[in-house]
């Protein structure tokens, strides 16, 4: 017994004589993504700054799948593991949640609302505390969506715009989605969902009025519904724009957005945080490239010919 406990505490003997690798605790506020491309590119990004997973540095992933209500936990959890770096790319509420349970433990964020007015950093250019990250342009987006909705569907007088109720950070995406709207003139209608019966409530609702095409901006629960999203969206033959590809290569119609950019992103902030530098001296950086996905035989399908211009820009057109 005397030299089985032994043997065993050999390589834990071992391991303590080696320097502990740090550890990033990163949390996605959504479902294990079927596409691997997001923390792939993540991983991308800690790369370019020197760290490689499992060799350099330690990852610890926490999912949410949708539930807002779990990330404070899931933070918690990452607190008490005393991880190095909290990394919630894709989402702001858990960057909000961060924030609220530690100042000292650096938080590096992706996502698209206004980390200012949200009060997650003083400033882009000085951010101060232990927050910063990538900011994505959430009105610019949402106008560009809108804009690509109407080269595609341009009898459309009203967009609907499906928000689920629930994200912390709901008034500010959908006045946000409101500013976009005004700036290029377009009616936009708001349209609330935050379980699998309310989604079919909601595009049961739109049938009923009959917009000329609906828009599903980022959120974690409804990238966990991404099939029955597509399916209503055919089914009631509703031209629909979502903010990422996989909802395309699902049957969507179109999505646009910039989500493995901000990751890659993230994970050279992360990187650079390990090496040493204050993410109070990071300014809180854009996204540069935006991509445009249309599902060609979807358009084909709700009677839609994509004009020659959206196909010219188009980042991938699926067949």
């Amino acid at each position: 017994m005397t030299l089985l406990g032994g043997v065993a505490a050999w390589p834990l003997v071992a391991r303590a004589q080696q320097p502990a690798m740090p550890v990033i605790g990163l949390i996605n506020a959504g479902v294990p993504e079927p596409a691997a491309y997001r923390l792939t590119a993540f991983r991308q990004g800690l790369s370019e700054a020197g760290y490689v997973e499992g060799k350099s540095v330690a990852i610890e992933y926490r999912q949410a799948e949708g539930r807002y209500d779990l990330i404070p936990e899931l933070v918690a959890d990452l607190l008490r593991r005393r991880v190095a770096i909290i990394a919630t790319p894709g989402s702001t509420d858990a960057a909000l949640a961060a924030k609220a349970a530690t100042s000292v433990v650096p938080i590096v964020f992706s996502d698209g609302e206004d980390p200012v007015k949200l009060g997650l950093v003083a400033s882009l250019a000085r951010p101060g505390g232990n927050v910063t990250g990538v900011a994505v342009p959430a009105t610019e987006l949402d106008g560009k969506r809108i804009r690509v909705l109407r080269e595609l569907v341009p009898m459309a007088t009203s967009i609907g715009v499906l928000l689920n109720p629930s994200r912390p950070t709901f008034d500010a995406q959908s006045k946000g989605i409101r500013e976009a709207a005004r700036a290029v003139r377009q009616e936009v209608r708001i349209l609330e969902a935050n379980s699998e019966h309310e989604i079919g409530f909601a595009f049961a609702m739109a049938a009923a009025w009959r917009p000329g095409a609906l828009i599903v901006p980022p959120d974690a629960f409804f990238n966990s519904r991404r099939e029955q999203l597509v399916t209503l969206a055919q089914s009631h033959a509703i031209p629909t724009i979502y903010d990422n590809r996989e909802f395309v290569a699902a049957g969507g119609l179109m999505s646009y957005g910039s989500f493995a950019d901000g990751y890659r992103e993230t994970g050279i902030y992360a990187g650079r945080i390990l090496r040493g530098e204050k993410p109070a001296d990071l300014p809180v950086t854009q996204p540069t490239k935006f991509e445009l996905v249309i599902n060609r035989k979807t358009a084909k399908a709700l009677g839609l010919d994509v004009p020659d211009k959206l196909l010219a820009i188009a980042d991938e057109v699926i067949e």
